[in-house]
């Protein structure tokens, strides 16, 4: 046979095998992680040598595109997503998780039972899933969960413990593993302000301990919110950015509950100004490395999660690649993007040529993971 003949021939059957190793490869890459020892929530935040040893192992499991999924959390119900949209996501491996927003308790739980079963065929880890299942929002939220009394109604911290413990029962039976709870704002916003136990301002720091520890043994993250404080200024994050203008009056509510282990921490879309140590420039805190790194990771030395509040809302969405600022920042998940393809489109991009920013994306992916271990998930 003619050699010039032979040459097509032999480079066919070369790429031929180069692409089935290729897919061999991928198929072994894309087999869902497992964890065989047992850990518990409250070792997120312990020195645990084994637990380390299990988060590496399954961050070397993962591709760059798996790694900054972990970060990018759409949503999915009434102004959210569709199911259908979070599906195509899922199968393009470009979230970590999904916030249950505005439908009702049997949706949610049909929902992250379908969307478990494509990861674990798919190969992605296991999400962790959102809801803002605050005392004053949970019912309708969630329609169809158990009522309970709104965060500004409860009289006693038993009644908060009580409503902790009624919410929990519902999120653990949908499959929601993450509370985006309590409020910890100061009652003056009418935004917020009913949402938070700021009736009385001494009843915030300890309702919401109160609250953060019956969540949280139940399984379920709980979050404090909104970081550096939405309780003292006068509009609504959702339209447009709010500034808080000298001091950060509101920032002593969180080194208590810190201290006892809440698990995560949302960032307000809310600038500072006229204040030298922690001016934002103009920008709202979730882009600021003054506010996430500098003074909720260095001064208060917070080690859980921290998540943005809703990328698409009016304090933030018009900056430019805000998700890749916020990251920057040193947030670890960015909720609700207005786009998460895009997000993630954008984030990868900087994560493959910005050494100081891969090591970002790496620690926030390693935190996440360590939580969904934590959680029981990669069992």
């Amino acid at each position: 046979m003619n050699k010039f003949i032979l040459i097509p021939i032999l480079f066919a059957f070369l790429f031929q095998g180069c692409a089935q190793a290729e897919q061999k490869k991928e198929a072994v890459k894309r087999v869902q992680p497992q964890v065989k020892v047992d850990f518990k929530l409250t070792d997120f935040l312990a020195d645990n040598a084994e637990l380390d040893k299990e988060v590496e192992k399954v961050f070397a499991a993962l591709d760059d595109t798996a790694i900054v999924a972990q970060l990018v959390m759409p949503a999915v119900g009434r102004l959210g997503q569709t199911e259908a949209t979070i599906k195509s996501l899922i199968k393009q491996r470009l979230i970590g998780g999904v916030l249950m927003l505005n439908g009702t308790k049997d949706e949610f739980t049909s929902w992250i039972k379908n969307f478990e079963t494509m990861n674990d065929t798919i190969g992605n880890l296991p999400f962790l899933y959102s809801a803002d299942a605050e005392p004053s929002l949970v019912n309708r939220k969630i329609i169809g969960s158990t009522p309970v009394k709104k965060a500004n109604e409860l009289k006693t911290v038993e009644e908060v413990r009580s409503v902790a413990q009624v919410i929990s029962a519902e999120l653990n039976a949908i499959g929601i593993n993450y509370n985006f709870s309590p409020v910890v704002d100061m009652s003056p916003n009418k935004t917020v302000g009913f949402r938070s136990f700021g009736a009385i301002p001494a009843n915030i720091i300890p309702w919401s301990d109160a609250f953060i520890q019956e969540t949280q043994a139940k399984n379920i993250i709980a979050t404090a919110k909104h970081f550096p404080g939405h309780g003292l200024v006068t509009g609504d994050t959702h339209k447009s950015l709010q500034t808080i203008d000298g001091e950060l009056k509101e920032i002593g509510n969180y080194p208590t509950l810190i201290e006892n282990g809440v698990l995560s921490i949302m960032v307000a879309h809310i600038g500072v100004m006229n204040n030298a140590k922690y001016d934002t420039k103009g920008m709202p805190a979730t882009t600021s490395e003054v506010i996430v790194t500098d003074l909720l990771r260095g001064e208060y030395g917070f080690k859980g999660l921290i998540v943005t509040d809703a990328m698409n809302m009016g304090g933030v969405a018009s900056i430019p690649q805000c998700e890749v600022k916020a990251i920057n920042a040193g947030c670890d998940i960015v909720l609700m993007p207005v786009d998460a393809k895009k997000a993630h489109t954008d984030i990868l991009k900087r994560y493959k040529t910005d050494v100081e920013f891969k090591k970002k994306v790496d620690a926030s992916a390693k935190r996440v993971i360590r939580m969904k271990i934590a959680l029981g998930l990669l069992k």
